[in-house]
C-alpha cells in the first residue's frame, strides 16, 4: 500500500468511525424510538482508541479518548476491573472522571517495546451496567499526525490544509509551583500555569468553525444563499438525519482550561472555564459552540484559577493549553482534607 492510498484509507476509516460514534451518541441507539432522543444522564461511557503517534526520539504511544453519551452527567469510575488495561496492569494514566460527550486524544500510553502490529492493548470500561472495550494496535493506518488531530477535532474544514497549519506546533505549557498540593474542603486553592504558543493557527472570526486555514469555514447561520434556499425547502426533522460532518466545527484561538481528570467530588473553578469536551450547544463557553471566540490570552502567559473542592479525597486537576488545533496538558495532584 503506497502512502497516498494509506492516507485515503486512514481518512475514510476515521470519518466512518467518527460518524458512527456521532450517530450512536446523538440518537442513543439503533431503534427508531431511540434515534429521536438525546440524554442528559443515565447513559454509559464508551472508550475510544484514537490511533498511535511517535515522538522525535522514536518512542511510540497509543492515544485514547472516550464518548460519554450524556450531555450533562459526569461519570466517575475508579481504576480497577471496571476501568483498566490488559496487558500492563489496571493503571496506565487513564481518567477516572469522565466529562460529557466526545473527548478526543485525552491521554497516551507508551507502546510496549516488544509489541508487534499484531498485538493489542485493551482498555476496558464498565459504566451503567455496560462493558465496552477499546482495542489499540500499531497498524500503519492508525498512525496520527498533527493534521489528523486538527481534522478530527474539527479545527480544519474537510479537505483543507496549508503549509502554515501543517507546521503548527502544540502550545508550550508549564505548571507553576508544586505539582502535589494539599487543600481543605471549601477553601479556594490557587493554581497557575504559564503558556506560550507559535501563533498558529491564527484566530478567525466567531462562527468560522473548522477554519484554521483560510477558507470559508462553516457559518450557515449567516449564509444568505443558504437562508434563501431554506425558504424554498421543505422542513426536515434533523433528529432523523445523518450528521453533515463526521466531526464538529471548532473555532480556533489560543485558550487555557482547568478541569478534573481524576476525583469524584464536585470542584468549582473561578473564573468559569472553557469546555474541553465537544459542547456544540449554542451559547455555551465552548470552542465547538456557534459564535464562540477565544478570550484574549494574558499578556504574561500566566493562566490562574481558583479551585474549590466539595469533598475530601485525592484529585488530579488537569490544565490544557489549546491553540484550537493542538493541545498540551499538565497535571496537579491535590489531596483534599476535611
Amino acid at each position: 500500500m503506497n502512502m497516498r492510498t494509506s492516507r485515503r484509507v486512514r481518512a475514510a476509516r476515521a470519518a466512518a468511525v467518527a460518524a458512527a460514534l456521532a450517530v450512536t451518541a446523538a440518537y442513543g441507539g439503533g431503534t427508531p424510538e431511540a434515534q429521536s432522543l438525546t440524554y442528559s444522564r443515565g447513559q454509559n461511557v464508551s472508550p475510544a482508541y484514537e490511533g498511535w503517534d511517535e515522538d522525535a526520539d522514536g518512542t511510540r504511544y497509543f492515544v485514547f479518548g472516550y464518548m460519554n453519551r450524556n450531555w450533562e452527567e459526569e461519570v466517575d469510575v475508579a481504576v480497577g476491573p471496571d476501568n483498566g488495561f490488559n496487558p500492563g496492569g489496571p493503571d496506565l494514566g487513564q481518567p477516572t472522571h469522565f466529562l460529557p460527550r466526545r473527548n478526543r486524544f485525552v491521554f497516551r500510553v507508551p507502546v510496549p517495546k516488544d509489541f508487534s502490529d499484531k498485538d493489542e492493548l485493551i482498555w476496558t470500561l464498565a459504566t451503567k451496567g455496560k462493558v465496552e472495550r477499546a482495542f489499540a494496535s500499531t497498524k500503519a493506518d492508525y498512525k496520527l499526525d498533527g493534521v489528523a488531530r486538527m481534522s478530527e477535532t474539527g479545527a480544519l474544514g474537510a479537505g483543507f490544509s496549508s503549509p502554515e497549519i501543517r507546521a503548527n506546533r502544540p502550545p508550550v505549557l508549564k505548571v507553576e509551583g508544586p505539582k502535589e498540593l494539599t487543600a481543605k474542603v471549601g477553601q479556594p486553592l490557587r493554581l497557575a500555569a504559564i503558556v506560550t504558543d507559535d501563533g498558529v493557527p491564527k484566530p478567525r472570526a466567531p462562527g468560522l468553525g473548522g477554519a484554521a486555514v483560510s477558507n470559508r469555514g462553516s457559518r450557515p447561520e449567516v449564509d444568505p444563499a443558504a437562508a434563501t434556499r431554506q425558504q424554498h425547502t421543505r422542513s426536515v426533522n434533523r433528529a432523523s438525519s445523518p450528521p453533515v460532518r463526521a466531526t464538529p466545527n471548532k473555532t480556533v484561538g489560543l485558550h487555557t482550561t482547568w478541569f478534573v481528570y481524576r476525583g469524584s467530588g464536585k470542584v468549582t473553578f473561578e473564573p468559569e472555564q472553557i469546555s474541553v469536551w465537544e459542547d456544540t450547544r449554542p451559547g455555551t463557553h465552548s470552542p465547538w459552540a456557534p459564535i464562540w471566540s477565544a478570550p484574549e490570552p494574558p499578556a504574561d502567559g500566566r493562566n490562574m484559577v481558583q479551585a474549590t473542592f466539595s469533598e475530601p479525597g485525592t484529585y488530579v486537576v488537569r490544565v490544557r493549553a489549546d491553540d484550537g488545533g493542538l493541545t498540551a496538558d499538565g497535571d496537579v495532584t491535590v489531596v483534599v482534607l476535611k
